[in-house]
């Protein structure tokens, strides 16, 4: 088995895009974490009622690909997401059907759950949608994409939507440095540990992504049992050093990926991959003085505050210190 695996897949035909993915996936796993019977929650990239060819979010030919894998071996794929907006069945089905995902077999529990995350360098804990911690695995289904704030979104960060979606900008105002909150999306991606990680790049963004940039044809399907590792070699193959990328410099320092990972069929990397230029996890600096402005107000709106319960209050000041 290989760490990482590469497949060429030149367009979205559904025949091709099954070979890549069942060929990728092949090298990495050998589904024994997959008994028949399972529920496979497969975590798609749905960021935004975004039609598939903008390159926003996962193609439904990939997931179809992913569902027909999991069906193939007995498991029952259920694939979902919590894009951005209100956790909701309106707000949901309204990107599910955008997206064009309405033939797969979609998730319809808009509950959320209270997980504890012991082992979180920033999060000990977080809410999260229940249709993930209610399956008995997970697949992370990707789409290869630049980031505006993180540099580029691939696997780990494709789990931060585990967070419902109007709880996201909370994380955001309480972990406003990029390394506190890629070590919050380690955390999350950790804590979810997804059996498998496959990665639609076969059309990628590039420019100002995750929603805004251009889709570019880079034809590959890659896959890893490991997200963390699967982004370290994304990160080279668009051009990007570890440090450059504050969730792959944030799992190398934890030892959740490695450069010495083994790599199956590596491309080779692009040279011209337009990166965006790096802004603040609050788009500061984005809108002159009303995106400054803006990112103020929200600020104040979303940051947690204590509140003081007055009958246990014995004016020691210490909280004030806090």
């Amino acid at each position: 088995m290989f760490d990482v695996s590469f497949k060429s897949c030149p367009d979205y035909e559904a025949e091709r895009v099954y070979e890549a993915v069942r060929s990728a996936v092949g090298e990495v796993t050998d589904f024994a974490w997959l008994r028949p019977g399972m529920t496979v929650a497969v975590k798609a990239n749905l960021v935004s009622a975004e039609r598939p060819e903008r390159a926003a979010t996962t193609h439904p030919a990939v997931l179809a690909a992913v569902c027909r894998l999991i069906s193939e071996r007995g498991g029952r794929p259920v694939v979902g997401d919590s894009p951005g907006g209100p956790f909701t069945a309106v707000w949901v089905n309204r990107v599910y059907s955008a997206c064009g995902l309405s033939e797969l077999p979609l998730n319809r529990d808009f509950s959320e759950q209270r997980i504890d995350c012991p082992r979180g360098v920033k999060l000990r804990e977080f809410d999260c949608t229940a249709w993930l911690t209610k399956a008995d695995a997970v697949v992370n289904v990707c789409k290869l994409k630049t980031h505006g704030m993180m540099t580029l979104t691939a696997g780990v960060k494709n789990m931060f939507g585990a967070i419902p979606g109007t709880k996201k900008p909370e994380l955001h105002f309480r972990l406003k440095d990029k390394a506190a909150f890629a070590s919050a999306l380690a955390d999350i991606c950790a804590a979810l540990a997804p059996a498998l990680t496959v990665c639609d790049a076969v059309d990628s963004m590039e420019g100002n992504g995750p929603t805004s940039g251009r889709a570019r044809r880079t034809g590959l399907i890659a896959a890893s049992a490991s997200a963390f590792q699967l982004d370290l070699s994304l990160a080279r193959y668009v051009g990007l050093s570890p440090e450059r990328v504050p969730t792959v410099c944030e799992s190398l320092r934890r030892g959740l990926a490695s450069e010495a990972g083994s790599v199956s069929g590596e491309p080779e990397p692009l040279r011209d991959f337009e990166i965006p230029e790096p802004g603040g996890l609050l788009f500061e600096g984005r809108g002159g003085a009303l995106g400054a402005l803006r990112a103020r107000l929200l600020g104040g709106l979303l940051a947690s505050r204590p509140e003081l319960e007055a009958g246990k209050c014995v004016s020691c000041g210490r909280c004030r210190e806090v």
